[in-house]
């Protein structure tokens, strides 16, 4: 895939041949999963067992891990099953980090078998007596009927049950919002987060600008965070009826946290530095019906599927413009979507039904793309973004967590700031372990490549106040009096006993995305990795004297003004001008701190030169 990305940034669009089938619109009966579709349904007494022609009779079988559970019926449990059945939801809860779906009416090896009416409602008693015994909530979020072996009508419903897991305030995800400068982005984040519909003149998106300018210009220029939260029931909280973001945080059991990027192409690094540094878990690519894929909108779409960030697409403005219009640009992306470079499979959103099954999709499987058509100033089909976002799930399981949070402490400086009476404080992301208030850490590197002590006096996550911050999530962590002139993006604040690694000299193996003539040694390019971002130098192309646009090479670069914290195997992304190349780092050259100064030694990889 790596080496076709390239169409995306430079290439033309080509038409769709041999690409991932045909959309998949209106599948509104479709099954959660989705798989088993191939399958036929198993016959008894010489008729169908499951479903009509556009129902496949088979969910995928249940999983022993994650957080999806199937349960033909519960009907009036004995007390020790349902001690057991509770049990069950505990590791479920806690498998989805504090979400579960359950499926009620299906066996565990996915048949659609269904219940009656009686059934369903005695079913749903328990299931709610089992979601109160663990301090949960439950939510039906769809019905289908199924036609089985019986003359009485059978049905089957989904169930999203939910609560606070004990170990942390909220389940936060993080989604970063692309598209081309006008597409409506902005605006889209003021009407969900804001509550209130837009008057068609930019009104909605004044309260998310940072700067002057951009209220003057309509224009986002920097990286802005917005909230939007969920409660136990499913139900939108957002400062429609809260006055500050403590209190969505308080009465949110799932939050999203937009991150707003610049669409002009004036501003692509900040772009780009949002996503490699904020670790988004999915990106909601903007494109506006009535101009449809412009501007900065492929670029956009190839960063997304560079980083490997799962995306889904939001076509808005779709009140300005005629159904026939709004059906071309749905056209123009679904080509897109489906030729080789991308090879993926668009799912247009028509429906509630629609929008449950594009979330489950989503999640499972990396070449689903959901296509939202909606109006920010209307309000048509913003509901169904809100339902999709509802039941979206977390990409991690509770396991890798855990595993995260294992490993010593590691927190990405992405943001400084200087906070009257409070000092100085960064932004950024816990990329591993475990951070407390009052903890010892050391940030670095400087630029003579040393680490300096600090402590975390108090913690923010979300504008609330937070005592332990664990792996993946997003804070501002207060350093006191610590000098601010000291910190730079960019720099890691770690635990004393890792002895970090930082190094000026780095291999990486990479694939030039598009490049005008040809790319040589002595090339200058801004490198991104993680929070990293400075310029590199080209110093040698291993086995080769240049490279041309879609070409492989291991490159070695060195950093022309200080040393960078950087880990083998991470993702980097280099661009200068129109040269854009993505790939991931192999080799560090290590520098080793000492008293006396600086000594250099080579790494694990033995770089050779």
């Amino acid at each position: 895939m790596d080496s076709r990305v390239s169409e995306l940034f430079g290439g033309c669009c080509r038409p769709a041949g041999g690409g991932a089938g045909g959309a998949m619109r209106g599948r509104g009966g479709t099954a959660p999963g989705g798989g088993g579709s191939g399958s036929k349904a198993k016959k008894k007494n010489g008729r169908s067992r499951g479903g009509k022609a556009n129902n496949p009779p088979y969910l995928p079988p249940e999983a022993e891990d994650g957080n999806i559970e199937y349960k033909l019926k519960l009907v009036n449990p004995s007390q020790y099953r349902f001690e057991h059945l509770v049990t069950q939801m505990k590791w479920r809860l806690q498998e989805g980090r504090g979400e579960a779906v359950y499926q009620i009416g299906v066996e565990d090896n996915g048949l659609l078998v269904g219940l009656s009416e009686e059934e369903m409602r005695a079913s749903l008693k328990t299931l709610r007596r089992m979601a109160e015994k663990v301090g949960a909530d439950i939510t039906v979020l769809r019905e289908r009927e199924v036609d089985y072996d019986s003359d009485v009508p059978r049905k089957i419903t989904e169930v999203l049950v939910r609560k606070v897991p004990d170990n942390q305030q909220f389940l936060d995800l993080r989604v970063a919002v692309l598209g081309n400068v006008d597409s409506g982005k902005s605006t889209l984040l003021g009407v969900l987060t804001q509550g209130e519909l837009d008057n068609g003149r930019g009104r909605a998106r004044l309260n998310l600008f940072r700067h002057l300018h951009e209220i003057q210009s309509g224009r986002t220029s920097s990286i802005s965070f917005e909230i939007l939260g969920f409660n136990s029931k499913g139900e939108v909280v957002n400062y429609s009826d809260s006055r500050t973001a403590e209190e969505i945080c308080e009465s949110s059991s799932k939050m999203i946290t937009f991150i707003d990027l610049a669409g002009h192409h004036k501003y692509l690094k900040t772009t780009i530095f949002g996503l490699t540094s904020y670790c988004p878990d999915f990106a909601m690519l903007v494109v506006s019906a009535n101009t449809g894929i412009a501007g900065t909108t492929r670029e956009h779409l190839g960063l997304a599927m560079a980083l490997k960030v799962p995306f889904f697409i939001v076509i808005s403005k779709v009140d300005l413009c005629s159904k026939a219009t709004v059906e071309r640009t749905v056209k123009q992306l679904e080509r897109i979507l489906k030729q080789p470079g991308c090879n993926k499979l668009p799912l247009l959103v028509n429906s509630d039904d629609d929008a449950v099954t594009a979330a489950q999709q989503f999640a499972q499987s990396p070449n689903i793309t959901p296509i939202f058509t909606l109006s920010s100033v209307s309000g048509e089909n913003l509901d169904l973004l809100k339902v999709f976002l509802n039941i979206l799930p977390p990409l991690t399981n509770s396991k890798e967590q855990e595993e995260l949070m294992q490993q010593l402490t590691e927190f990405q400086v992405d943001e400084i700031y200087t906070v009257p009476e409070v000092g100085t404080v960064v932004g950024g992301t816990l990329s591993s372990g475990i951070c407390r208030e009052g903890e010892n850490l050391v940030v670095g590197p400087t630029d003579d490549g040393k680490f300096l002590r600090l402590k975390v006096c108090s913690i923010q996550r979300n504008r609330s106040a937070c005592r332990v911050l664990r792996a993946g999530q997003a804070a501002t962590l207060a350093l006191g009096p610590f000098d601010r002139s000291l910190l730079r993006k960019g720099m890691v604040m770690v635990s004393p006993e890792m002895n970090p690694t930082i190094c000026s000299v780095f291999e990486a193996e990479i694939v030039l995305l598009f490049h005008a003539t040809t790319f040589r040694k002595g090339f200058q390019v801004t490198v991104h990795v993680g929070n990293v971002r400075q310029t590199a130098i080209v110093e040698k192309i291993h086995g080769k004297d240049k490279l041309r646009t879609g070409e492989k090479a291991v490159v070695r670069f060195r950093f022309i003004k200080h040393p960078e914290y950087l880990k083998i195997g991470a993702k980097l992304l280099f661009r200068e001008g129109v040269t854009k190349g993505i790939g991931h780092v192999t080799d560090l050259q290590a520098i080793i701190t000492k008293e006396n100064g600086l000594e250099e030694s080579l790494g694990p990889g033995q770089l050779s030169f």
